[in-house]
């Protein structure tokens, strides 16, 4: 039986949800990488195990980020020839076999590279695309809310993997585990990637296209608007097509700015954490304790990324696409010009940690549906992934800019330097960036019918 035929009448669109949620709960633990920084960062001449510098974790996280981006462009022209389950299916075996084998032979920084980063980031980007294609399609009628719901598992997938990493279960999996003889670091990574490859493969079942035009009951697509722009669901444009409008770039360009703080604080929000907190002078408050605050702010950094992606996305069925963007842009771009002093307490680094979390999220639920808002429902799945190469850009800027000024922070410790003026830099940034995005969503327009502007 073929995919998006008699099997796709009878089923309940509501299932497509769910088993996206789950695909997106295993692919959201790239997210959760700070749980692994101090680990790895720590000092050999410390007790550490591995190492690292702060610039080779982040070349990690980065290396993740951007092979999960390009990989979509391949994932998106694949599913959309073979079907969303085989692609999806693939995509849980690659990040699953990423990471065991990561656990098996990630004693050193290349084998982190290539298994964690590479490996597993080729599979999120196989996978990740496919809920999203697939539930526009069941959904056109609620093209933000589908969104922000397909995609939330992502946030939330990362509350799960940090806590059970770092504090559940008697004090973590990274301290209490030792899978064949692993340190806690590489048995993690065994078991996250055996859950990945079981919990995907699964879900990836229910993973299917509607039948060819196919739409729900009393919705119909929009008539083009008054001046000639187009409404949602009245084109469908190719990739090729997409990327000669300024509309693909104005989004590219826009969800570069916006992500970069998302990611640059994911990468750091430990690290930041340990050091604002030890340097505010706060009784008490020694590396241990500063760590599990840091911990907790990762947590809820998470659970607010996943509620972002809902109600960003709910919410701009209502407000309008441009509106929530500029928005999401303009709230984010604040928080982060302010969060060096914010993250100076233990309260403001949580609140920092949810707002920023919250706005990241959002892009998640807001640009996927912008996309098919401009350029067409039905090639959503192979348009997005140009778009989401902003992902892949912000992800190596963004960990690698606040990885650079924590590595020459540190190098200049000894002289007597402060290591707090690491993050000032990098979070300017990353503000600034997040300001002129949001500039970018309030000079945005819909693409005219027959025009190339």
């Amino acid at each position: 039986m073929s995919e998006g035929t008699s099997e796709a009448k009878v089923m309940n669109r509501w299932i497509i949800v769910m088993g996206a949620i789950m695909i997106q709960l295993c692919l959201g633990a790239i997210y959760a990488w700070s749980v692994f920084t101090k680990k790895i960062t720590l000092a050999l001449e410390d007790g550490g195990e591995y190492g690292f510098t702060a610039g080779q974790a982040a070349w990690i996280f980065s290396a993740g980020l951007a092979s999960f981006a390009f990989v979509m462009l391949f994932a998106g022209r694949w599913q959309a020839k073979s079907g969303p389950r085989k692609v999806a299916a693939t995509g849980g075996v690659v990040l699953g076999i990423g990471y065991i084998l990561g656990g098996f032979f990630g004693d050193t920084f290349a084998a982190q590279l290539v298994c964690i980063g590479l490996i597993g980031g080729a599979g999120i980007g196989l996978a990740y695309v496919v809920p999203i294609a697939v539930g526009v399609k069941w959904f056109p009628d609620k093209k933000g809310m589908i969104t922000g719901l397909a995609v939330a598992g992502f946030g939330f997938g990362a509350t799960i993997w940090v806590k059970l990493a770092g504090s559940w279960f008697g004090g973590g999996l990274l301290n209490t585990t030792s899978v064949f003889g692993l340190p806690g670091v590489q048995s993690v990574f065994v078991i996250y990637g055996i859950i990945f490859l079981v919990v995907v493969l699964l879900s990836s079942l229910v993973m299917i296209n509607p039948p060819a035009g196919w739409k729900p009951a009393g919705w119909n697509p929009p008539a083009p608007t008054a001046g000639g722009a187009v409404a949602a669901g009245s084109i469908n444009l190719t990739a090729g097509q997409m990327v000669s409008k300024p509309q693909y770039w104005g989004l590219l360009l826009m969800f570069i700015g916006s992500a970069l703080a998302g990611l640059m604080v994911i990468y750091c929000i430990r690290l930041f954490g340990i050091d604002s907190l030890q340097a505010a002078d706060i009784e008490g408050m020694d590396a241990a304790k500063a760590g599990t605050i840091a911990g907790t702010a990762m947590a809820w950094y998470a659970i607010l990324n996943g509620l972002g992606r809902i109600i960003w996305g709910t919410a701009s069925d209502k407000l309008g696409r441009k509106l929530a963007l500029f928005l999401m842009c303009l709230i984010q771009g604040i928080m982060m010009l302010t969060f060096f002093k914010v993250g100076a307490s233990e309260l403001g680094l949580i609140i920092g940690a949810c707002v920023i979390g919250f706005n990241f999220g959002g892009n998640f639920a807001l640009f996927p549906a912008a996309t098919a808002d401009f350029f067409g429902n039905k090639n959503v799945g192979s348009n997005y992934p140009w778009v989401f190469l902003a992902y892949g850009v912000a992800g190596i800027a963004g960990p690698q800019i606040a990885g650079y000024f924590k590595d020459a922070a540190d190098a200049a410790k000894a002289s007597g330097a402060d290591v707090m003026n690491a993050w000032e830099t990098p979070f300017m940034i990353a503000g600034i960036a997040c300001l002129v995005a949001a500039v970018l969503g309030l000079l945005l327009k819909a693409p005219k019918n027959g025009s190339a502007s």
